[in-house]
């Protein structure tokens, strides 16, 4: 009698615990299968998982970081609109490692929530920011520091961090108040990849450098040197800047309009332009991957930056090049995102949101409008289409429902479009 009642029960439980298994098999299968395995070589290239450049900083200084609620808002407007990975510029900062607690808090909540990050170490000459004269031989003393505090946040967040970027055009000769040699990028990389060779940082944590396209060896022959041939051969892949914006004024040959173009209407000749910005960043990114080739490297090169301010008084606004308006961001952002997703490029497209310090004295400054969103959340031109489509619903930013710029007026948008000035101006 005993026997046959524990038999009986022992055939209970295994029946519960199929029961059981099958539920939860069932459950399983429910939800949002996130791997933890994706890596670099898996997100960069991907065209389902959109970068995008995110800088926080809501007010004219930096002494204001942004909350952990504020780093999340962001963070979920970024994710719905596709964005998978996003770069940052300066651990010594609280934006960071506070970035990095928002998006695990954010997976916790959320397992089908997925976003990675491109840390970025700043990297600074001796004197630099100091108002003594820079020495761009030597190097500043906190870099040891920095670098220190990237790998400990790669180490302390390891299924976020996909990439340490040394330096951010930290090697170009226009950055006069900081650059370096390319041989102190060099040592910081070569630091780090021993660090991944020895268990110190995780295997598939890629680095780089990210840095203006003639850095890479795409334009001066000046920038030819031994120590760059061996930081291309010591970095995981290229990450490259690439600027038409600033070059419809410093470069303007591709900008103007031609004169077998003359006759076309203003819209005809803007579009044309902007085909030809696209055309200037491609040939950009040809010369850095030629010269890469041409040292027998053969690696991926994706784009670190590029970007197209919506205001500027200055250099690239009426009185200048003309460049400057939201019709053109949005025709320069989706050229970019065609070209690259077609071609397996990643591009950190600088940047997400509008950042009022970056040219804290004049509100104007095209520095301060590089955003696809506005600082209160509004969505510029650009991003409209996702607007109707509602992928913003329920997202807030400081507060605000994400709405258009111009009340979605799009005739008051094309009344500040103006044409390229012709070739002969």
């Amino acid at each position: 009698m005993k026997s046959s009642i524990k038999l009986l029960i022992a055939v209970c439980a295994l029946i519960s615990g199929m029961a059981c298994k099958e539920t939860r098999e069932k459950t399983e299968d429910k939800q949002p299968q996130i791997s933890n395995d994706m890596n670099a070589k898996d997100i960069l290239g991907n065209p389902e998982y959109l970068a995008i450049s995110y800088g926080g900083y809501r007010t004219k200084t930096r002494d204001n970081q942004p909350s952990l609620d504020e780093l999340k808002d962001d963070m979920r407007i970024l994710h719905a609109m596709g964005i998978r990975i996003v770069r940052t510029y300066n651990v010594h900062l609280a934006q960071a490692s506070n970035l990095l607690k928002a998006i695990r808090e954010l997976k916790e909540n959320d397992p089908s929530f997925e976003m990675y990050v491109m840390l970025g170490a700043w990297i600074d000459c001796k004197n630099a920011w100091t108002g003594k004269t820079p020495d761009h031989n030597v190097e500043s003393e906190r870099n040891k520091k920095e670098i220190a505090t990237a790998v400990e946040l790669a180490n302390q967040y390891p299924d976020i961090v996909k990439v340490l970027a040394v330096g951010n055009e930290a090697m170009v000769r226009w950055a006069a108040s900081y650059y370096v040699q390319p041989s102190v990028i060099l040592k910081w990389v070569n630091h780090l990849q021993e660090l991944k060779k020895s268990g110190k940082l995780p295997k598939d944590l890629w680095i780089t450098s990210s840095d203006d396209f003639a850095s890479w060896g795409g334009g001066d022959e000046s920038y030819h040197t031994e120590d760059l041939a061996k930081l291309i051969k010591a970095v995981d892949y290229i990450s490259m800047h690439t600027y038409p914006y600033h070059n419809s004024h410093y470069n303007p040959e591709f900008w103007k309009v031609p004169e077998d173009e003359t006759e076309l209407s203003d819209m005809e000749k803007i579009d044309a332009a902007m085909v030809r910005a696209l055309e200037f960043a491609q040939q950009q990114y040809a010369a850095v991957t030629a010269h890469m080739q041409s040292l027998g490297v053969d690696k991926p090169v994706h784009i670190g930056e590029t970007g197209w301010a919506t205001i500027s008084d200055g250099l690239y606004g009426p009185e200048g090049s003309k460049a400057t308006d939201e019709y053109k961001e949005a025709r320069y952002y989706h050229l970019m995102r065609e070209w690259t997703n077609a071609e397996g490029i990643s591009c950190f497209y600088f940047e997400a949101f509008d950042e009022p310090w970056k040219d804290a004295g004049n509100p104007m400054g095209s520095e301060n409008h590089f955003g696809l969103f506005t600082v209160d959340g509004k969505a510029k031109y650009a991003l409209w289409d996702l607007v109707d489509k509602g992928v913003f619903n329920g997202l807030l930013r400081n507060g605000n429902t994400i709405t258009k710029t111009f009340d979605g007026n799009r005739d008051a948008v094309m009344e500040e479009v103006l044409a390229p000035p012709l070739a002969g101006e």
